[in-house]
């Protein structure tokens, strides 16, 4: 390796570093405090890097806390897409179309316990009328839209989804199903535990769409 591109690795290793430390930082923040009182300066303060450094990283506020999102949603900040990800194959691999859904049920469990703190704030914000915080609610709604159309598709095309269901009856039911709000409502508010959680969903899942 020659120097240059030692010291370019070097430089691109720390950026990274920089970065999942202000995005720690803002998880935090936003998860103790709520997004309306955060600021990209106290962020900043947080991670110990110049505001300066979390602007020119990020941008706009609506941008971090996308990427904050991202990856809490993921569990880590590698470049590799959720479909590609262990517990969504794992849904792929499986025989059936109920152990398909119980290992969906498992994924879901595991991105609510990663999501859910971070979630309820902003969630909090987007209903008291925040338009970036809205922005964000209608993207992540979309996102998981396109997460439950894709474990339709891959039911429908591996005979696992139920005889005369409309395929967009199914996604719509599935992304309710999976909804934070969901998981918050029951783990949150009524003191489920996750384990109760994923059982009562892999069965709802699989009652409501499976063949």
């Amino acid at each position: 390796m020659t120097r240059r591109a030692y010291d370019n690795s070097r430089r691109a290793e720390q950026a990274r570093l920089t970065r999942r430390r202000v995005l720690e930082a803002a998880r935090e923040l936003l998860i103790e405090r709520g997004p309306a009182a955060v600021t990209m300066r106290d962020v900043a303060g947080r991670a110990e890097v110049s505001a300066e450094t979390v602007y020119k990283t990020f941008g706009t506020k609506a941008a971090l806390i996308k990427d904050v999102y991202d990856v809490t949603l993921a569990g880590d900040d590698e470049p590799i897409p959720m479909i590609d990800r262990p517990e969504i194959q794992a849904v792929f691999a499986a025989s059936g179309g109920r152990d398909k859904l119980a290992r969906y049920a498992h994924a879901a469990r595991r991105i609510a316990e990663r999501t859910a703190p971070l979630l309820v704030r902003l969630l909090a914000g987007a209903h008291g009328g925040d338009p970036d915080l809205a922005e964000f609610r209608r993207t992540t709604n979309a996102e998981r839209m396109a997460g439950a159309g894709g474990i339709v598709r891959h039911l429908a095309g591996t005979g696992g989804l139920r005889d005369g269901l409309d395929p967009a009856r199914a996604t719509d039911i599935v992304w309710t199903l999976i909804a934070p709000e969901v998981y918050e409502l029951l783990v949150g508010e009524r003191g489920w535990t996750p384990d109760e959680y994923e059982s009562w969903l892999a069965r709802a899942l699989a009652d409501a769409i499976a063949g």
